[in-house]
């Protein structure tokens, strides 16, 4: 057993210390907001923030977030208010499938604590994480209002 904070939250998983932190995220904690991708750490659709960056989930050990502030999509909002990304996520319609945007949100939210004011450029170079149905437009447009946002 080991405990994880999770959005504000001590969780007891029973999961062996190698497991990756989204399966105890997913079927431990029961968060299911984090989604599967690639498995390898390259898509980005796992990405959740722990101890504030972005970290892609599939590729950390359970183990190693042991003591950590985790935060997944599920805990971004703070007292039903949405963060300013998820504001502008739907502002712009930037889901197409949605698969993604859990990931992409949790990235963009890292991006903007860190480059309140990204440039384009800044932008290509912090988003990695891969949309299939190729919402890359809006995604930017969206970074640029949350970018503008006080919320």
């Amino acid at each position: 057993m080991i405990r994880l904070n999770i959005n504000g939250k001590d969780y007891e998983v029973d999961v062996e210390n190698d497991t990756p932190l989204l399966w105890a995220i997913r079927e431990n904690a029961g968060l299911t907001g984090t989604k599967y991708g690639c498995g390898i750490a390259q898509c980005g659709a796992c990405t959740v923030h722990v101890d504030g960056e972005a970290v892609r989930s599939c590729g950390m050990q359970a183990s190693d977030a042991v003591g950590k502030k985790i935060t997944t999509v599920e805990g971004l909002a703070v007292n039903g208010t949405m963060h300013r990304v998820q504001k502008a996520w739907i502002e712009h319609d930037v889901p197409q499938c949605g698969y993604c945007q859990s990931g992409m949100i949790m990235a963009v939210a890292a991006l903007l604590k860190d480059k309140p004011k990204p440039t384009d450029q800044e932008i290509d170079e912090a988003i990695t994480n891969i949309c299939r149905c190729g919402t890359f437009q809006q995604v930017r447009a969206a970074i640029h209002t949350a970018a503008g946002s006080n919320a």
